[in-house]
């Protein structure tokens, strides 16, 4: 199959959800959860971002990858979250597949999730090997300047043996969880409003003009006083009880996840810090910390990349966890579905993103990182030729609490309307699933040029209605 793009390939994906699955459980005898959590804190040297900013140089606070096994619904269905940036492709394959035997499920029913903080590897092992291949061949030989070959050899996206050592690491820690599964007979639902933190990069000038220059950190006056724009200011928690003892809480907020960043200092930045404090302050209660869907919404009206942002950040989405908690009602968990959506997502073909110019910037990118983030995207579109499709996966807690998963840098409009599809319901979407495609903006992002898309995005125009198809499917 060739590249998928454009509309011309839009009516087809739309209509082409096939393999649908749907699982449901209902009064179940027992239901049980077991918590695990592992380090999986990068060694020094590893790129961060996929290259894109310093390699680890130092751990300012350790890494994890913090989840839960949850049993009683058929096959018990997993979720975990990572202080990674991303995982991608073959590597995504490799951590569903692995914690799916350890748990023993099917990996459909395995939700891997990164936090998608860039002091923090991007785990894309295809990439790497596009980049080991390139060098191998020999294709930059004749390319001046003289020391194009070494800075060629310097470009990278992962280390696999770290992978490898991490999917050991923790499908161990998720075994050995299962022994010390806790009864669960409730779960919770709590949200509260997270003040002065998210806003989204696109703003409007004093003098009206529009801007897409928002970005994680500011200094720009303009993008500082201009309002916080379209963003989900609600931080949602979902929680499981064995009676009224509280077992897990699950919490997630749509914002990018960076305060002071780039200089290889590895960290689970602010939302890590948070996190850390609400594990303090309820030591009873595992905590978990996922990032919505945040592609386009920074803390860049609220932050200037100062490292002193970084516990007031932490402070405010702290404030919101435990007010979320504080609100949190329980209800008796009788039933558990279990749903997921075959998504067709394309590769983008526009002018400067085809595949032929990927390739010749891997041959030819002067920067390292040109290399290396050409190697994502070529990752990607190898993938949707070999007839790819995105799994968009749903777990329903009774008729009206939903914990959904979207891929990668999904626009924050595609949480909203998932939540417009249950309107009565608590909907709970979680981004930066399967990290492949990069950014998946809404069409109106490409008709007014974000800047963001210049690079980092590889699905075409037209994949807004491809992931409201998804969304669709997966909520009705």
């Amino acid at each position: 199959m060739n590249a998928i793009t454009g509309r011309r390939f839009l009516g087809s994906a739309v209509a082409a959800f096939i393999g649908t699955l749907s699982i449901f459980a209902v009064d179940a005898a027992e239901f049980r959860l077991a918590t695990f959590s592992a380090d999986v804190t990068i060694p020094i040297g590893h790129p961060c971002m996929g290259g894109g900013i310093a390699p680890a140089r130092v751990v300012s606070d350790p890494l994890f990858a913090k989840g839960f096994v949850l049993m009683g619904a058929e096959k018990p269905v997993v979720m975990i979250a990572f202080d990674w940036c991303e995982i991608r492709g073959t590597s995504f394959d490799k951590w569903k597949q692995t914690l799916a035997e350890a748990a023993g499920t099917e990996p459909q029913r395995v939700l891997v999730i990164s936090t998608h903080v860039h002091d923090a590897p991007v785990m894309d092992e295809d990439a790497e090997k596009l980049l080991r291949d390139m060098e191998a061949t020999g294709a930059w030989k004749d390319i001046p300047p003289p020391d194009l070959k070494a800075a060629i050899q310097t470009a990278s996206v992962c280390q696999p043996a770290f992978n490898e050592q991490c999917l050991t690491k923790v499908a161990a820690a998720v075994r050995e969880s299962l022994p010390q599964a806790r009864r669960i007979t409730h779960f919770g639902a709590g949200m509260a409003k997270v003040e002065r933190i998210a806003s989204n990069r696109r703003f409007f000038t004093s003098t009206g003009a529009l801007s897409y220059g928002r970005f994680s950190r500011s200094t720009n006056k303009e993008a500082q006083d201009a309002d916080e724009g379209t963003i989900d200011p609600w931080l949602r928690t979902l929680s499981f009880w064995d009676d009224d003892r509280p077992v897990c809480a699950l919490h997630s907020y749509a914002v990018h996840p960076m305060s002071s960043y780039g200089s290889g200092r590895v960290s689970a930045d602010f939302p890590g810090e948070a996190r850390g404090q609400m594990q303090r302050a309820h030591p009873e209660v595992f905590q978990i910390y996922t990032t919505g869907c945040a592609g386009n919404v920074t803390a860049g009206k609220y932050n200037t990349g100062n490292p002193a942002n970084k516990p007031v950040l932490a402070g405010r989405l702290y404030d919101a966890m435990e007010r979320a908690w504080a609100g949190t009602r329980r209800t008796p968990l009788s039933h558990i579905g279990f749903k997921v959506a075959q998504m067709p997502l394309g590769a983008r073909a526009t002018p400067m993103h085809t595949e032929g110019v990927l390739r010749k910037r891997l041959a030819e990118g002067v920067k390292p990182f040109d290399r290396a983030e050409a190697a994502m995207g070529l990752a990607w579109y190898e993938r949707v030729k070999r007839g790819h499709r995105i799994e968009v996966p749903a777990i329903e807690f009774d008729a009206a609490h939903i914990l959904l998963l979207l891929p990668a840098e999904a626009y924050i409009e595609f949480q909203l309307f998932a939540q417009e599809c249950r309107p009565d319901g608590f909907v709970m979407v979680m981004g930066y699933g399967e990290c492949g495609p990069g950014y998946i903006p809404i069409d109106r992002a490409f008709q007014e040029k974000d800047l963001n898309l210049n690079d980092w995005a590889w699905t075409p125009p037209g994949s807004e209605d491809v992931m409201k198809a998804a969304i669709q499917e997966v909520l009705k």
